[in-house]
């Protein structure tokens, strides 16, 4: 392993001299470093890690670290030359990796040590390997209602925390002439990550559900203990209530940039969004003033929670012949300032124990939820691929019984496990 002092993220006036490189070995020249091949998926960060990897690479002369940002994953791992490390979002698709073995143990890693039990369960839901610790999580996004403080303020109106409070606020909106809730149905990840998502989230315990539904498998249908019709059939029957009575009337056709946009007019009150869609509001109104809630869908408080994902994690193959260096790089990017300074910048949640509060006005109202380890992954994230969860979701709140997709639904599900 190189022996250099780590450094902190120092000013961004670095020279550059790293290759992005979309394919390639991790090769060692005659007489100069090691290259190890770091694979990133969120384009969003490319600039921030650019220069992470200009500085790491100009603080020491043993490895130098090759940005991918292009190479197909899978192709890479089957071909068995998958990247030294990754950073990526961590979802069941990643976690094939995982549970085949083919991602190394991290658990002797001080890095390992300092994540949060509940952020490193979240990873667990997915998938595991018997004896490693394969993934660690390096961001987490909260996401849930983002609503617009100054039409709030100028209605007097609470957050509300339970679902008649919801219903309140949206009738005394609609009474005021004001759309309570921006709709983008015509783009069908927006259904499934806001509307089916947080109906779901905030009614039953996501991770017990899929817990029961996988150990059903192919037992799933209309007389199984838990199912898509019989489990989900109440905050579905709520989310085609609000989206078919407080939305706007061109929900069908608006997309998610339709939806930036007149959010950021003052279109409407409220917008079921992750952060990431601040960024896009701020291009026409940077000074919105914005809070998020979780979407109440009890009429118990204590019921509250937020959605999340794991925004990026880290892990390195067992096919690496390089997996010292991309230890001590890994090490590098999980450097407390490092990753303070990514979270903050990205509007992430830390996932360690010296993580730094958040304190973004936009993203502190989850806050209080996120540190009592209330909140839970999506529901259509923990679906497979296979079944196609967004244009289910998009149909239902276009006008297709929601009965019979669920109960589609459930059929999809058996089929697959049979597969399986």
């Amino acid at each position: 392993m190189p022996n250099h002092p780590h450094r902190g993220l120092r000013s961004a006036g670095v020279a550059l001299t790293l290759i992005v490189a979309g394919s390639g070995l991790a090769a060692c020249s005659a007489g100069g470093p090691t290259e190890i091949r770091f694979h990133l998926s969120k384009p969003e960060a490319i600039p921030y890690f650019r220069d992470l990897i200009a500085e790491y690479n100009s603080s020491q002369e043993d490895v130098r670290v090759v940005f991918d940002t292009s190479s197909n994953l899978q192709a890479g791992f089957l071909r068995g030359n998958p990247p030294d490390l990754g950073l990526l979002n961590y979802n069941m698709e990643m976690s094939r990796f995982m549970e085949r073995g083919a991602l190394s143990d991290l658990s002797d890693m001080p890095e390992a040590d300092r994540i949060l039990p509940e952020v490193q369960d979240l990873v667990d839901q997915y998938a595991t390997y018997p004896g490693r610790t394969s993934v660690l999580p390096y961001s987490v996004m909260a996401a849930s209602v983002i609503y617009n403080v100054e039409i709030f303020e100028e209605h007097d109106l609470e957050v509300p925390e339970t679902w008649d409070e919801l219903i309140e606020v949206c009738d005394q909106l609609q009474a005021a002439g004001v759309t309570p809730f921006y709709g983008t149905f015509k783009d069908p990840w927006t259904v499934a990550q806001g509307w089916f998502d947080y109906t779901v989230g905030g009614t039953v315990e996501v991770a017990d559900f899929f817990d029961e539904m996988n150990e059903l498998g192919t037992e799933v249908g209309p007389e199984s203990p838990v199912s898509f019709e019989s489990t989900l059939i109440e905050p579905v029957d709520r989310m085609t209530l609000l989206t078919e009575q407080y939305t706007n009337a061109d929900a069908a056709s608006r997309g998610y940039g339709d939806g930036n946009l007149a959010f950021a007019q003052g279109e409407a009150a409220m917008y079921l969004q992750g952060p990431w869609a601040f960024g896009e509001i701020a291009k026409t109104d940077p000074d919105m003033e914005l809070g998020t809630f979780p979407l109440p869908m009890t009429d118990d408080p204590d019921d509250l929670e937020v959605r999340v994902n794991i925004d990026l994690a880290a892990w390195i193959p067992e096919a690496s012949d390089h997996q010292a260096e991309a230890r001590d790089f890994l090490s590098y990017l999980f450097q407390k300032d490092v990753m303070d300074a990514y979270n903050a910048a990205q509007l992430g949640y830390g996932t360690t124990t010296d993580a730094a509060p958040v304190s973004d006005p936009r993203i502190v109202g989850m806050k209080e939820y996120f540190d009592a380890a209330r909140f839970y992954q999506g529901a259509s994230k923990a679906i497979p691929l296979t079944i196609p969860t967004e244009n289910y979701m998009q149909g239902i709140v276009t006008g297709a019984s929601a009965e019979s997709i669920l109960r589609t639904m459930d059929a999809d599900w058996a089929r697959l496990a049979l597969r399986q």
